[in-house]
């Protein structure tokens, strides 16, 4: 058992050693796109810019509620307890700063379109140099997932940062300043940040079955405006239409998270996973997450970082079983454990691995054993074979795919799929 936990402690190590090794080399390295560093000299002269601008709440109820004029709007949202001034002046702010977007990078010379999910298309996009986005991170995800030129560059603007963090998207400070933003990034201030996505290859017989996309879910059962799926690219090739076993690359790429499980989420998830070439194993649980650095600081970190109160109890019971002088009570020795312990789950948003979590894994007896797999780690690919009833395949919390019994689904990470960001110097 001891030999054991100090192999255990070794592996640990290794996975963080390896890790910042990866982030110290992604700083001074080249990649097939550009420059990491930022000592060398960026240019920015795009002529067409595409704006893409999110869906308000306000926007949201006006849709949902078509047969209501303004006040039977405004009648209905109270009854059900929303505010309906708050709504719209929280619609007014991101409209906003959709137009100083607009009018900013016009001012500069730069074609603009502005454009909603539902025009967000092929077309658009190929006509662009640049794609902005005016909302928050959700608006900056579905502005990537369409992206698969390496280089097309996605810059977001948090149009409300007084009711999100938007983490994606450039600092708070340039929501109220934008067009010092566009100047930096006219004169060259800035750096690229090639943001690793993970691409899914699908293997079985339902992997060419409509995905659902989960917002527009929302509006509307029938509809799916995420992706084209009459677009050639999207449809079975003729050579797959008959074989036994069809193999397929989606068309979107994950920038934050794939979650694997079952849809009705009180039901065991059931799957086979294979790390890095290792045999499959067979794994119950609450499913499976997989993020990217990028998505390591959102749901991923959430199901994984302690709280104060969990490292309080674990300090007072290594007290108790070892009668080492360990303060369990010293808030500050508290809350550097807590915090040590949390930043190592966060790793650069360049890194070629993926963070991948067990949600709530069932073991086999009453109590965990060591040699079970680990409910968390590292990997350069995953692959995945469902045992599920009706599971689902969810990318950026946003396109859902089918995943169901024998279907087998690769993550890894290609250095191709990176999205192209930029990060703004600061003085």
């Amino acid at each position: 058992m001891f030999l054991r936990n100090i192999s255990a402690h070794r592996s640990a190590i290794r996975n963080l050693s390896l890790i910042k090794n990866l982030q110290r080399n992604e700083n001074t390295c080249r990649n097939s796109f550009g420059s990491w560093s930022p000592a060398n000299a960026s240019s920015f002269s795009p002529k067409r810019a595409l704006v893409l601008t999110k869906l308000s709440r306000y926007e949201f109820e006006k849709l949902r509620h078509k047969n209501l004029d303004e006040a039977q709007l405004e009648d209905t949202l109270r009854k059900r307890g929303s505010d309906y001034n708050m709504l719209l002046y929280h619609h007014t702010l991101h409209k906003n700063c959709e137009a100083m977007v607009k009018n900013i990078l016009e001012k500069k010379n730069i074609e603009t379109k502005v454009v909603t999910r539902f025009d967000y298309n092929e077309a658009n996009i190929n006509w662009a140099e640049v794609i902005f986005t005016a909302g928050g991170d959700g608006t900056f995800l579905l502005g990537a997932s369409k992206i698969h030129d390496p280089m097309k560059t996605i810059i977001g603007f948090n149009s409300d940062p007084t009711r999100s963090e938007g983490y994606l998207c450039l600092p708070k400070k340039y929501s109220n300043n934008i067009e010092n933003a566009i100047d930096k990034l006219l004169k060259g201030k800035f750096r690229w940040l090639f943001r690793k996505r993970i691409r899914v290859t699908l293997i079985g017989d339902k992997i060419y079955d409509m995905p659902v996309e989960l917002h527009d879910q929302q509006l509307s059962q029938l509809e799916n405006r995420f992706l084209e799926i009459t677009e050639e690219r999207d449809e079975a090739p003729k050579s797959e239409k008959n074989t036994k076993s069809k193999r397929r690359v989606l068309p979107v790429k994950a920038l934050n998270e794939v979650f694997i499980g079952e849809a009705l989420s009180a039901r065991v998830s059931y799957y086979e996973l294979a790390v890095d070439g290792s045999e499959r194993t067979k794994v119950k649980s609450s499913g499976l997450c997989v993020s990217t650095g990028t998505g390591s600081t959102s749901w991923t970190f959430n199901i994984n970082k302690l709280t104060h109160q969990s490292v309080s109890d674990l300090m007072k019971l290594i007290q108790e079983e070892t009668r080492l002088p360990i303060d369990y009570k010293d808030q500050r020795l508290i809350d550097r454990i807590t915090a040590k312990f949390n930043d190592n789950l966060i790793f650069g948003p360049e890194v070629s691995l993926m963070g991948y979590t067990i949600r709530d894994s069932l073991s086999d007896g009453t109590l965990p054993v060591p040699g079970e797999r680990k409910p968390r780690g590292f990997a350069k690919q995953l692959d995945i074979r469902s045992r599920c009833f009706d599971a689902s395949l969810v990318i950026d919390g946003g396109l859902s795919y089918s995943f169901n019994d024998g279907t087998i689904a690769i993550l890894d990470i290609v250095d191709d799929d990176a999205l192209r960001t930029v990060v703004l110097n600061e003085p």
